[in-house]
């Protein structure tokens, strides 16, 4: 209860938040810096964004043609879109073909049938964020979860 007393002193949770989930990120504070990562060999598709690209994702995660449709108007849309200029923020624009748009762990290349098929350094990292097991079924892609 103490951890609630300081929440309750240092900041006012905003209706619709969890204040469980805010309690929760606020314990992790410290432990998380800057840079962490998880080794996992991935597949990457090549850096930037074009409408092949756009295709390759469509046909990496083996989708109908109805979606890949979808997914190229909404590049076209985008392409045409102006970058917001109203914060006042001194930093660079975003180089967007500088940017992974596709990355997969190697070992989910084939669907797991089990938990216990997924990379051991993935589910580790997935007890590290603190992932409830259904979700982390989920994340990894394991059939029927």
């Amino acid at each position: 209860m103490k951890n609630m007393a300081a929440l309750d002193n240092t900041m006012d949770v905003r209706e619709g938040v969890d204040r469980e989930t805010v309690e929760t990120v606020q314990s992790m504070a410290g432990k998380y810096k800057h840079g962490w990562e998880t080794d996992i060999e991935m597949e990457f598709a090549p850096k930037g964004l074009n409408e092949d690209i756009v295709r390759l994702i469509s046909e990496k995660n083996g989708e109908p043609q109805w979606m890949t449709d979808w997914r190229l108007g909404a590049f076209r849309r985008w392409q045409q879109m102006e970058e917001p200029d109203w914060a006042m923020l001194d930093i660079p624009p975003i180089d967007y073909q500088e940017q992974y748009y596709y990355a997969k762990p190697k070992s989910m290349m084939e669907k797991p049938k089990s938990l216990d098929e997924v990379d051991p350094k993935l589910l580790a990292t997935y007890e590290k964020l603190g992932i409830p097991l259904k979700e982390q079924m989920l994340l990894a892609g394991v059939e029927g979860a």
